[in-house]
C-alpha cells in the first residue's frame, strides 16, 4: 500500500512543480516536495537512507541541470532562484531522491536496467513538462537536448538506485555512525 501511496503522492508534486512553473510560480512545487519530504522522513524506516539519497539527488539536480542550461539545451519557467537551477526543478530532484527507495527497488540491483529506463524516462518527462505545461523549453533541435538529458539520466537514475542498494545493505550500526 505505501508503494501506491507514495508513487501517486509524487506523480502530484510533479504535476504541482511542473504546472507551477509553467504558470510563473516554483514555490508550489517547492511547497509540495517540502511536504512530500516531511511525509516520507516521518513514515520511513530507512529514513537515513532516504534523506542520503535525497542530499544525492541534490547535488545531481545542480549539477546536470547547470550543465543543461549551460550548454543552451533547457530554460526553465519560473528561473527563480538560479536560471541554471530552478527552485521547483531543484525540489524535483530531492523529491525524485526520496522515493528512490519506496518505487524503485526492482532497480537497485539492475543498474542496466535503470540506466535504460533513466534514459528514456527522464527525457520524456522533461519533454512532457515542455510540451504539456510550458515549464521549460528545449532548444532546436530538440533532439540535442534530448540526447543529453538521456545521457544525464542513465547515469542519474543507476547510481542513485546503486547508493539505495548499497546503503539498504549496511548493518544497522554503520549507518548510525
Amino acid at each position: 500500500m505505501t508503494f501506491w501511496i507514495t508513487l501517486v503522492a509524487y506523480e502530484v508534486v510533479w504535476f504541482v512543480a511542473v504546472i507551477g512553473a509553467g504558470h510563473g510560480q516554483g514555490w508550489p512545487g517547492v511547497l509540495a516536495a517540502a511536504l512530500f519530504a516531511a511525509w516520507r522522513l516521518a513514515i520511513s524506516t530507512r529514513r537515513g537512507v532516504e534523506l542520503r539519497l535525497a542530499i544525492v539527488g541534490l547535488a545531481l539536480g545542480l549539477l546536470l541541470e547547470a550543465a543543461w542550461t549551460g550548454g543552451g539545451l533547457l530554460r526553465y519557467a519560473a528561473p527563480w532562484p538560479l536560471p541554471a537551477a530552478p527552485a521547483w526543478l531543484i525540489a524535483l530532484w530531492v523529491t525524485f531522491g526520496f522515493a528512490t527507495v519506496p518505487l524503485l527497488g526492482y532497480l537497485h540491483r539492475r543498474p542496466w536496467l535503470a540506466a535504460l529506463l533513466g534514459a528514456v524516462g527522464g527525457p520524456l518527462a522533461y519533454l512532457g513538462a515542455a510540451r504539456g505545461w510550458h515549464a521549460l523549453a528545449l532548444a532546436a533541435p530538440a533532439w540535442h537536448a534530448l540526447a543529453a538529458l538521456a545521457a544525464g539520466w542513465a547515469i542519474a537514475l543507476p547510481l542513485l538506485t546503486s547508493l539505495a542498494h548499497r546503503w539498504l545493505r549496511q548493518p544497522v550500526a554503520e549507518r548510525a555512525s
